[in-house]
């Protein structure tokens, strides 16, 4: 009899206590990211400003900002005015001037002959773990980075190349200022017209000189860049910068077209600097330059200097047990969640691993199907009852 008492009693408790309403989630195993985000730009990795190679008339330039030119095409003329006999100062310098010129053509020269060895090593080492990524026997990860060692190498060539082109530009302007002093010029003869080229395919990006005006040797005339070369500029804080590494992966979210594009970090500026936020807090940040990996048809209504989120992936598995972050509170002991058995919440102490922005690794403590307790308050203690608030009793 007293036994059947103790068990009635017993059973009053229990259903005198409050079940509590609590939301819950499932552990799974699925791959998870670690991850943080920035805001950036992008800009033309080469830029460049021609500028009037000697005084003069300019001819009105017909060319309109966002409009195509190809390199050595002809984008400006002048007519170079009459001056003078130069004195034996002026002609010397011009002289160091055209020797300084010829010198950086030699030196940009042997840079492209560097830069085209560098692009046929590239190409060979991604021909070489193209195959084998295929069979297995090499990672994604390294025939990633072999695709942006090749196109970094070439776009190394293409900014070789046109800084030849611009050196014998630099050529023919000391040697144009030169003849235009010299006294061998016959009297009352019209010297040529100087044409200024493009060094590079690309687009104008803007004008600096329209009409027809007088310009001195060394005005800006155009400035022109390459949109398929764009590169990502993102100020990243100094504690995340720690974090990368050049290769790592990145994505674009946000940047206006459709789906997010596939990034990956090229370089990260040792220096930093200090900035002061939107809440008015210093930060310390530093410069992460990005090369957009995927297909220039996916991204070719970027601009130069437009708006782009940056997504940096530090760490990435791809099958771990894991619940949302919210399961998880501070303990005596570390990290615990409650799990829910019986319709009871039970204190589980848990190991973490990798702690993502909305989901944490779990190493030990929990099973995959183990149902937890997301957001807990400080109601809830050990052996609470609990009902969850998507599919009822648990």
């Amino acid at each position: 009899m007293l036994a059947a008492a103790a068990v009635l009693a017993l059973l009053a408790v229990a259903l005198r206590e409050p079940t509590q309403l609590v939301a819950t989630a499932s552990a799974s195993q699925g791959p998870l990211t670690v991850s943080f985000t920035e805001e950036g730009r992008t800009r033309i990795r080469q830029r460049y400003v021609l500028s009037a190679p000697v005084a003069g008339q300019l001819r009105r330039i017909a060319l309109q900002v966002g409009d195509a030119v190809q390199a050595g095409q002809t984008l400006a003329e002048i007519e170079p005015a009459t001056s003078g006999l130069l004195d034996a100062r002026t002609r010397s310098q011009l002289q160091a001037q055209l020797r300084g010129a010829q010198a950086t053509l030699a030196a940009s020269r042997q840079r492209s002959a560097a830069a085209q060895a560098e692009l046929q090593l590239a190409r060979s080492e991604l021909a070489r773990l193209t195959p084998l990524q295929a069979a297995g026997a090499a990672s994604a990860g390294q025939l990633d980075q072999a695709r942006s060692r090749a196109e970094t190498a070439r776009a190394q060539l293409a900014a070789a190349h046109a800084e030849e082109r611009v050196a014998q530009q630099g050529i023919e302007a000391a040697r144009a200022q030169l003849q235009q002093g010299s006294s061998q010029a016959p009297e009352g003869s019209a010297a040529p017209v100087l044409a200024v080229r493009a060094p590079i395919d690309g687009q104008v990006l803007r004008r600096m000189q329209e009409s027809a005006t007088p310009v001195a040797a060394g005005q800006p005339l155009l400035e022109i860049g390459d949109l398929s070369d764009l590169e990502l500029e993102v100020e990243v804080l100094s504690a995340d910068a720690v974090q990368l590494a050049p290769g790592m992966a990145a994505q674009v979210l946000r940047w206006g077209g459709p789906g997010q594009l596939q990034a990956r970090v090229r370089r990260i500026e040792p220096a930093g600097f200090t900035k002061v936020s939107a809440l008015g807090v210093e930060e310390q940040r530093t410069r992460v330059l990005l090369d957009i990996t995927s297909p220039r048809a996916q991204w070719q209504a970027l601009g130069d200097a437009f708006h782009v989120e940056v997504e940096f992936i530090t760490q990435q598995r791809e099958q771990v047990l894991q619940v949302p972050a919210s399961a998880l509170f501070r303990s005596a002991d570390g990290w615990a969640v409650y799990r829910i058995e019986q319709g009871r919440a039970r204190h589980t102490p848990v190991q973490i691993g990798l702690r993502a922005a909305s989901a944490v690794q779990i190493e030990q403590g929990l099973q995959a199907g183990d149902t937890v307790v997301l957001q807990p308050d400080s109601q809830l203690h050990d052996g609470a009852r609990v009902r969850s608030s998507g599919d009822g009793a648990v």
